[in-house]
């Protein structure tokens, strides 16, 4: 019998003492490794409530790990009924995990969160965890108000004519509430909630933890690079000073962009907790009914978000790196007709100029179907073999497929994919997973809720790819990345990317005119079927009134 079947056969009560002398031991743990002090009596208390949820993130993970173990046991690996057994567990584990992420609130939300806007994971998690954007309960304005008076100073009459107790938006770390300083200038104040820090050391160590007891149970199922990459983002967003900064930043790169808006921060009263920034009105991106009222059609915002994203990070290498809903507004003032403001800009990436270039690269590749391209750039991103499947994850083709850039594969291809898929194991998937650059994580991940967000505005996918098909070559050519070398090189150079850039101009005007052919095609065929209907009809009329008389 194994080390896990072992465990699950033990009693009720000494399987909760092994779950909570876990929890005691990586609390402590936790709080050991602190910077900050905390008065005795709110130690005991945070201690306290991290045993409690630790131990109950320890059991849940337990309970789902058991789940997997038996439920899949004896089963052929590909099989019909394993598949379908595999189905049901993913679905049973992401409800689990999702009460375990709304009773322990904060980071685990986060964290769930952060799961669902993962396209790697199976579908019945993203699914299932994707309610966690609209879970968050608001905090007690009494506590809001402590963290304001001792960032901002005791009188808070003296910085605002009014202050809303009610808050505006509420999410897993902070809350925003809408006020009026003393020069009359409208601000939205986000609000960092207490002792947030402890808790993000506690909840972080947990997860690692859980992460590699489950490869120790399922080595093929390997999470630590999740959790790693959320463990990187999650400091990043507790501290405002640094958020502030990234706002100006995009601001700034977007200055001469007439649809993007970001709100100006006010820094005399912005800390590393409190962040003031300029209030703007608008509705969420992907507020159909909302947009059809104010008269902005949605396709035109899907088109708009998606280039603005596309030239962060082909172009800027500084990508926004939680672009869901709630984090940018539509509103209907600006020279378009609408704007785009962008909000919580605590997580940001950074792309060093090599990947950004190779990035680039990429997706020229992918225009083009240059398979070998392709995969020597795999072997820079460092993934291998795995790069075979970058036109499917990015595309929706595969490596050798023959179609045009945003139409569907062959009935050949898709029967290609699937016996190519079925031959892949969930270790294939991990190792990928693992070999990935952390900027290329937090790319897919960025990609992922742009996807869901076009897909919530009824535009086509075919936006985004030639979006980022023009901003890859945008982001190639000498305009964009002036090199100071010696004049012929320099004129070499340039010479050589402005002929690339032309070629792949060239495919994209083509796959333009191929797009509205269809689109014509498809108009007069539409129109001839009409006119024959009608046509049909008019003779059925004349031949029964011809047979009444």
């Amino acid at each position: 019998m194994t080390t896990s079947n072992k465990l699950f056969m033990l009693p009720a009560k000494l399987k909760t003492t092994i779950y909570l002398l876990t929890a005691t031991g990586l609390t402590f743990h936790a709080a050991t490794n602190r910077s900050d002090s905390l008065p005795f009596s709110n130690t005991i208390r945070t201690a306290y409530e991290g045993v409690v949820r630790s131990s109950r993130a320890i059991s849940t993970i337990a309970f789902t790990v058991a789940d997997y173990k038996y439920s899949l046991h004896g089963l052929p690996t590909g099989s019909e009924d394993y598949l379908h057994e595999l189905s049901e567990v993913h679905l049973r584990s992401a409800s689990r995990i999702l009460k375990l992420c709304e009773t322990n609130k904060g980071f685990y939300i986060k964290a769930g969160q952060f799961v669902a806007a993962m396209r790697q994971v199976p579908e019945e998690y993203s699914s299932t965890l994707s309610s966690l954007q609209d879970q968050v309960i608001p905090c007690d304005f009494k506590e809001i108000k402590q963290v304001l008076t001792s960032n901002l100073g005791q009188d808070l009459f003296k910085i605002f004519n009014s202050l809303d107790e009610q808050p505006i938006a509420a999410a897993s770390i902070a809350q925003v509430h809408h006020a009026i300083l003393r020069d009359n200038h409208e601000v939205a104040i986000k609000v960092q909630y207490p002792g947030l820090e402890h808790k993000m050391r506690l909840d972080t160590t947990i997860m690692s933890f859980l992460s590699k007891s489950i490869a120790w149970f399922f080595p093929e199922y390997r999470f630590e690079w999740m959790v790693s990459e959320f463990a990187r983002a999650i400091p990043l967003e507790l501290d405002f000073i640094q958020e502030a900064k990234n706002s100006e930043r995009t601001a700034e790169n977007f200055r001469n962009n007439d649809v993007v808006r970001v709100p100006q921060v006010f820094w005399d009263f912005t800390t590393s907790e409190v962040l003031t920034m300029e209030f703007c009105q608008g509705c969420k991106v992907d507020d159909l009914k909302v947009l059809k009222e104010i008269k902005v059609n949605p396709i035109k915002v899907a088109k708009a978000l998606v280039e603005v994203f596309a030239e962060m990070i082909f172009i800027h290498g500084f990508v926004h790196g939680d672009p869901h809903p709630g984090n940018m507004l539509v509103s209907p003032e600006g020279q378009n007709g609408f704007s785009l403001v962008l909000l919580d800009h605590g997580t940001y990436r950074t792309l060093d100029e090599a990947f950004r270039v190779n990035y680039c690269q990429l997706w020229k590749a992918l225009i083009l179907l240059d398979s070998n391209k392709i995969q020597h750039l795999g072997e820079q991103f460092g993934v291998g073999k795995y790069s075979i499947y970058f036109p499917l994850i990015f595309t929706g083709r595969t490596i050798n497929s023959k179609s045009v850039l945003g139409t569907g594969m062959s009935v050949e291809e898709k029967r290609q994919l699937k016996h190519d898929l079925n031959s892949l194991k969930f270790e294939d998937i991990s190792s990928f997973m693992e070999s990935l650059p952390p900027n290329f994580l937090a790319i897919l991940r960025t990609d992922g809720l742009l996807r869901s967000i076009i897909r919530r505005l009824g535009a086509p996918q075919r936006i985004r790819l030639l979006a980022y098909a023009k901003y890859a070559l945008y982001g190639l050519s000498p305009k964009f990345n002036p090199k100071s070398d010696f004049a012929v090189k320099a004129m070499y150079y340039r010479f050589k990317a402005m002929t690339s850039y032309l070629q792949l101009k060239l495919v994209l005007e083509t796959l333009e005119l191929l797009f509205w052919m269809r689109k014509v095609k498809q108009f007069v065929l539409a129109l001839l079927r009409k006119i024959t209907g009608i046509s049909t009809s008019l003779l059925t009329i004349s031949l029964s009134g011809t047979v009444q008389h």
